[in-house]
């Protein structure tokens, strides 16, 4: 390896990575609780499949997040602002969080159903409350050369937590109570608090003012019309907009049929979960961390043109798999390929979104991107079926990596602006 690439990986030892890791795997832990995790065990416990089924009505504070995002962006609660407005909120979040996550295993979804759905949502919001302050936190944090490792690191540290409160929490109720379960999550959460109290505040930054000190309509003004209008003042605005929603419609689309391609190829449970699950997991993040080195030696746009077009082609794998029928050899390679590509597109995305924020208002434009990435992606989803139905396997992958095609173009006209 020369030493440009030896340099670029080493970035990944410095501290301030190593504190982005760990919030990464506080952001991780507590998602797969409400989705997931949830489910398997209100099955387990013989609750209806239609109660289930509203469960994923849960998921909606991830994609409302910017409405209260403007708040944790200016000054954080009262007696904890000698901590800083990033820890000054990421702290009680926390504590809360540790004790939600807690209260959830000591409910009974059969006899109390509206109690468990209620601390689930309490778990829901704090957890994006928390996304909306670590986001801020990682931009603010780094340098402009790290943000890609940030983002690779990040992706590692959520992949981890992803993977203690879905497959770990699943294997530990084998063998232990879901009270137990949950406390146990509860306590690796209480553990971030700790890194919280010893993490470094980011320096203030950006020229808006302390909204402590403002009267109440210019308080909401700064707040909140502000970051929208910085947002809009930057050339070409609705592109970059546009770019952010179609850089991944692609993979929108196909992601959410995967699992049903798997079922019709005649893949058994044990065969996705082993190769779909857990070793996707693990090549995604290889791609993330390599990502981050390729963001850190080349520069984000290279990058992201990249990831683009890789994870374009690794779609046509795919196509390749629908051909072939039930391969075992043949879905690792697709999935390896397709994983490691999205991971390092993702880290190069993470980087973009973060360049994209204004250091005044960090948190309420990253949310904002963030939350109209995931309505997008969502909203592409939804038609993958029906294309699926009308196409045919075969056709359906081969023109999903075709989707690839406006996002570049956007990317590559974006690029010719400057």
């Amino acid at each position: 390896m020369s030493a440009r690439w030896t340099t670029a990986a080493a970035v990944y030892l410095r501290p301030r990575l190593l504190v982005v890791l760990a919030m990464g795997f506080a952001s991780g832990l507590p998602l797969l609780l409400t989705l997931s995790t949830l489910s398997y065990w209100l099955a387990k416990l013989g609750v209806d499949k239609t109660t289930i089924g509203l469960a994923a009505l849960l998921g909606l504070p991830y994609t409302l997040k910017f409405l209260w995002a403007p708040l944790l962006d200016r000054t954080p609660p009262a007696g904890l602002r000698r901590l800083g407005r990033r820890r000054g909120w990421l702290l009680p979040i926390q504590a809360l969080l540790a004790l939600a996550v807690w209260a959830l295993g000591h409910t009974d979804p059969l006899a109390a159903p509206l109690a468990t759905g209620l601390v689930a949502l309490a778990i829901a919001f704090l957890s994006a409350s928390q996304d909306v302050v670590i986001d801020a936190y990682r931009i603010e944090i780094l340098a402009d050369d790290e943000q890609g490792a940030g983002a690779g690191a990040t992706q590692l540290g959520y992949r981890i937590g992803l993977l203690a409160a879905g497959a770990g929490a699943i294997a530990l109720s084998d063998f232990a109570s879901w009270s137990l379960v949950f406390s146990a999550l509860a306590a690796l959460a209480a553990v971030n608090l700790v890194v919280t109290l010893l993490a470094p505040e980011p320096q203030r930054t950006g020229d808006a003012p302390d909204t402590a000190v403002l009267p109440l309509a210019e308080r909401l003004r700064s707040a909140v019309v502000e970051p929208f209008r910085d947002f809009a003042r930057r050339a070409h605005w609705p592109a970059i907009l546009a770019f952010v929603l179609l850089y991944k419609f692609g993979d929108a689309l196909s992601g959410g049929m995967a699992n049903p391609f798997y079922v019709e190829l005649g893949y058994s449970g044990s065969e996705i979960a082993a190769i779909a699950k857990v070793f996707g997991i693990w090549a995604t993040i290889v791609g993330g961390l390599v990502g981050g080195i390729v963001v850190a030696r080349y520069g984000t746009v290279p990058t992201l043109a990249v990831g683009g077009v890789l994870q374009a082609s690794t779609n046509l794998l795919f196509a390749a798999l629908a051909l072939r029928g039930h391969d075992l050899g043949w879905l690792t390679l697709a999935i390896a390929a397709d994983n490691l590509a999205g991971g390092l597109a993702s880290a190069a995305f993470v980087a973009y979104l973060s360049s994209l924020c204004a250091a005044a208002y960090t948190a309420t434009q990253y949310a904002l991107l963030t939350s109209l990435m995931a309505v997008g992606m969502r909203v592409f989803a939804a038609s993958g079926g029906w294309l699926a139905e009308q196409l045919g396997w075969v056709w359906f992958w081969g023109g999903s990596a075709l989707l690839a095609l406006p996002g570049l173009l956007l990317l590559w006209w974006l690029q010719r602006q400057g």
